[in-house]
């Protein structure tokens, strides 16, 4: 009897020859377990090896020990499609967008980028000057950050494009911070505002469906500038790290909000074997994202809570460091952390009690 493809022909031939192939289980879509599910369930079986990983899936980056210093490393995978689309996307504020990313894992960790690393696929759609359009956005955000553009690789593709991104960076020993030291108590605090990114989106969305439909449509994007900008051409919070030493002190546990405030201050929680409580009303969100939001019919908060994309940083600190932050405009406290007996709450202004769901992006569904 012949072998069914040549998957098959492989198993049986090359695998010890025993007759293998890959087998379809039940319930054996990737959207089942969702992005998150996906990587806790592919991850499960690692066990570190050597004495130099000190930590690994689980946080923005990895952790290596190779001296005085920790080596921090954090990768980064943007597909056309997923991730971006080049129909309201310039090139050169993808290249810029897709380092930032990298570097916004870094700082989360309250290291410092200082190598960046780029692997790209590109079909033949692609011409010599819009790649280097790319490259001048990535230089753009390396130059800003005092990151070097270490290396990488290029290979061609059948559609589309791929970007894998890779950022190394440094942090002291004791000061490198994780997702898993929230306790009791401990203030949340979150930096910038959040939401305007993903309304930035619901714009760009909108106005694509308008051409699509009326191509000869020269839309008005003046009233969006700051939300535009927030989506295309985000900032990582260096200012932040900064804060923090010069103040002396280190977060006890922090994240950059990039897949939404609700999903990731859960990561925090589960991480920390924690619950918490967050307040409505002490969520930042920019006029310009209330204002949008309006249009759209959205309400600002579910921007805030699910929207993603914002990088901004999320971290606790332990009560007595608030003094060292009560003054900074760029950080506001939306909470605090609670016993992990407690379900992780969200607090009305009429003083309801909402439970924290994770409903933000998630790259399996798109």
């Amino acid at each position: 009897m012949k072998p069914k493809n040549i998957l098959i022909f492989v198993g049986k031939y090359l695998i010890n020859n025993n007759y293998m192939q890959d087998t379809v289980q039940n319930n054996d879509e990737i959207s089942s377990l969702g992005e998150f599910g996906l990587i806790r369930h592919l991850t499960r079986n690692i066990k570190i090896k050597n004495t130099s990983t000190l930590a690994g899936v689980g946080d923005d980056a990895a952790i290596l020990d190779y001296g005085e210093k920790v080596i921090l490393v954090t990768t980064d995978l943007l597909t056309e499609g997923i991730h971006f689309n080049l129909i309201y996307t310039p090139l050169k504020h993808l290249g810029y967008k897709a380092a930032v990313v990298s570097f916004a894992d870094i700082f989360a960790m309250n290291g410092i980028p200082r190598q960046l690393l780029l692997s790209l696929a590109v079909s033949k759609k692609y011409k010599i000057s819009m790649l280097e359009a790319l490259y001048e956005g990535l230089l753009l955000a390396c130059d800003k950050y005092g990151v070097d553009l270490a290396g990488g690789d290029t290979s061609s593709s059948l559609t589309g494009m791929t970007l894998s991104v890779t950022a190394l960076g440094e942090s002291e020993r004791n000061k490198t911070v994780l997702r898993k030291g929230a306790k009791k108590n401990d203030l949340i605090c979150v930096t910038g505002d959040l939401g305007a990114a993903y309304l930035g989106l619901q714009v760009l969305e909108r106005e694509r469906r308008l051409y699509h439909d009326h191509p000869d449509l020269q839309p008005d994007l003046s009233n969006y500038s700051y939300l535009l900008k927030r989506q295309l051409k985000p900032e990582a919070r260096a200012d932040i790290i900064r804060l923090f030493r010069e103040a002396d002190f280190v977060p006890t546990s922090m994240i950059d909000v990039s897949d939404g405030l609700a999903s990731d201050l859960l990561h925090i929680c589960n991480a920390s074997g924690a619950g918490c409580k967050i307040y409505a009303d002490k969520i930042p969100i920019h006029p310009a994202t209330i204002e949008a939001a309006g249009e759209f019919n959205i309400e600002p908060l579910i921007a805030a809570l699910n929207g993603g994309e914002d990088y901004e940083l999320l971290f606790t600190i332990s009560p007595g460091n608030y003094d060292k932050i009560k003054t900074q405009p760029e950080i506001a406290v939306i909470g605090h952390i609670t016993d992990k007996d407690e379900k992780p709450l969200l607090i009305t202004p009429n003083n309801t009690s909402i439970e924290l769901k994770a409903q933000g992006w998630n790259a399996t569904e798109n």
